[in-house]
């Protein structure tokens, strides 16, 4: 597995929020847009509305690791930013965070032939 390349200048998340595409879920929103690189960027917040430090550092850990596990299905060329909302008083698991991972990713049409065949377990 390759390394994350992160986005970390607010002027590349202001660009994004205005003109990329975006997709939500009950407890997750995707803005995407498409980059002139040959490789995925990534950008994860959770605003203070979330949580104190320790819930909002755990989503943010979890939404990690998801696209981790993602990543090596995703076409290359695009950047992603991902942002936690707070749904109720339960912190997700990390099959959850995966699962709305995955169907936003899908309903946003950026995974490669393979891995639309496969099934949300």
């Amino acid at each position: 597995m390759s390394k994350i390349v992160k986005i970390k200048t607010n002027r590349d998340f202001q660009r994004i929020y205005r003109k990329g595409r975006y997709q939500v879920s009950r407890g997750l929103v995707i803005y995407m847009q498409p980059n002139p690189l040959k490789i995925n960027r990534i950008g994860i917040t959770a605003s203070k509305k979330y949580g104190k430090s320790v819930q909002r550092n755990r989503i943010r850990r979890l939404i990690r690791e998801s696209y981790h596990t993602l990543m090596d299905h995703i076409k290359p060329g695009f950047d992603f930013i991902i942002v936690a909302r707070r749904t109720d008083e339960t912190d997700p698991d990390y099959h959850q965070v995966l699962k709305e991972m995955r169907f936003l990713l899908r309903k946003l049409n950026v995974f490669t032939d393979k891995m639309n065949e496969l099934t949300v377990q």
